[in-house]
């Protein structure tokens, strides 16, 4: 195979619009980004308002903030376990990621305790519910947690009823 033996694929997309190329091309010395300004000379973040807080995060309630640092863990009850996996298996990221239930080993995920857990099961997660680390022990299983739960409060109000103020 050779570079000038290769063609390009069936109902391949039209050719990009080359902006600022000269006035005769229909689309040059603005180049479509109109006069001056800073959206003529560089890019602007969608939502930026110039550097006073934006409406998003002004009044949160009123349309989609989502705080970006919140780790979405994903719920797995018992009951999945004990259909997808035999007695005595080990269950951890990678044995989830083979059955279909997680799409990759590190995904944050949490045990719950939804449904019957009716035979031993050897179970490492980053989070795990009281009530289903009380099902796996008497069911004859093990338990190991990754990553302890963060308790701290995130809210100041929180945070001074905590504290007793």
């Amino acid at each position: 195979m050779d570079q000038h033996t290769l063609k390009q694929p069936a109902g391949a997309k039209r050719a990009r619009k080359r902006v600022g190329r000269g006035v005769g091309s229909g689309t040059g010395r603005n180049a479509a980004r109109g006069v001056k300004g800073q959206k003529k000379r560089g890019s602007v973040p969608p939502g930026f308002e110039g550097g006073q807080i934006s409406v998003v995060r002004r009044a949160p309630r009123l349309r989609g903030f989502k705080n970006f640092g919140r780790v979405e863990f994903l719920a797995i009850n018992l009951e999945t376990l004990s259909d997808r996996f035999p007695a005595g298996a080990t269950v951890d990221g990678d044995s989830l990621v083979a059955a279909g239930l997680l799409e990759a080993p590190n995904q944050p995920y949490k045990i719950l305790a939804r449904g019957e857990l009716a035979h031993a099961l050897n179970v490492t997660a980053p989070r795990i519910s009281a009530t289903a680390r009380e099902a796996i022990t008497q069911a004859g299983g093990t338990v190991e947690e990754t990553a302890a739960a963060d308790r701290t409060p995130r809210n100041r109000v929180h945070r001074r009823k905590a504290e007793g103020k």
